[in-house]
């Protein structure tokens, strides 16, 4: 048995038995009465259905009401999800790395149905399960918050290489888009790319650095990343970093600068943190792009993996 081989009410049968009466019936909520009743009682006689049918029907759906419920954001003429048709599937993916399994699922609304397998074969099992869980709960979704997503994955995806270049593993132009993402989007990302091609974060990462990468550097570019970020901004950087990488950063630093450092005793938030790491990042690009380090160079294949 396959899923084109059964019909519409055995499909609608299995929702209920999947969903259960209370769910269904508010998700049929525009079925007569008279069709509920036949469809209840088709739920009823279906036994021995196997997981697989059930999942497969329970995709499908989901899909179909997302699309549905999303259509509107396109019929209105500003088409604001149609960057999409210029991204291929592994671009779509990775762009939705980080992202919420609505966020997810509001993407996938917008592609065919192919396509729509396609990207979901790529998510990572849990998040499939979260992204189902958002149809379960039915939600409504604002068309405004729709728009606001829409437009803030457009800019993301501004970053993303050609196709042709992801494709055959530009490291350089990876590296690129890494530097412009926020810090927790980026290890993510690099997670994700060592479980799927390790040699192309080979490639990244002989272009970029992670902020504990920095640290890993030697004495002496790490003294030209260090000494050009304020004080304040490297104390906050380095809170809840080891008492060795403290040390170590402190010591490359001027005298002056060393005997000017405090560091930060007291509790700050992580977005304190954080904001202080992105700080020393920008510096890193700034750096590179000035030629003053350059990564390919100090990393040598070896020194950072």
């Amino acid at each position: 048995m396959n899923l084109s081989e059964i019909s519409g009410l055995d499909k609608a049968g299995i929702l209920f038995q999947v969903l259960g009466d209370g769910l269904s019936i508010t998700l049929f909520k525009d079925m007569s009465e008279t069709d509920l009743r036949r469809v209840r009682s088709r739920a009823k006689e279906l036994t021995g259905v196997p997981f697989k049918i059930k999942k497969a029907v329970l995709e499908e759906f989901y899909f179909g009401f997302l699309a549905a419920k999303f259509k509107d954001a396109d019929d209105s003429g500003r088409k604001p999800f149609g960057f999409l048709e210029k991204l291929s599937d592994e671009q779509i993916a990775y762009l939705l790395l980080g992202e919420q399994p609505r966020i997810m699922a509001i993407v996938m609304a917008q592609l065919d149905t192919e396509r729509q397998m396609r990207l979901y074969e790529r998510l990572d099992q849990d998040v499939r399960v979260d992204a189902l869980m958002e149809l379960g709960s039915g939600e409504a979704m604002n068309l405004d918050v729709v728009a606001s997503v829409a437009g803030d994955l457009k800019e993301k995806s501004r970053y993303m290489p050609r196709g042709t270049e992801f494709e055959r593993g530009s490291g350089e132009k990876l590296a690129g888009m890494l530097s412009r993402m926020n810090l927790e989007q980026a290890d993510l990302f690099l997670e994700k790319l060592g479980q799927e091609d390790p040699e192309l974060l080979k490639e990244v990462k002989r272009h970029y650095l992670t902020f504990d990468d920095i640290f890993q550097l030697p004495d002496e570019p790490l003294r030209d990343v260090l000494n050009t970020v304020e004080l304040d901004d490297l104390a906050l950087a380095l809170k809840g970093m080891t008492e060795a990488t403290v040390e170590r950063s402190i010591n490359v630093l001027p005298k002056k600068k060393q005997a000017m450092f405090e560091p930060v005793e007291e509790a700050v938030s992580k977005r304190e943190v954080m904001d202080a790491r992105r700080a020393i990042m920008e510096k890193v690009r700034q750096l590179q792009e000035s030629g003053e380090i350059n990564v390919a160079d100090i990393v040598s294949g070896e020194m950072i993996e």
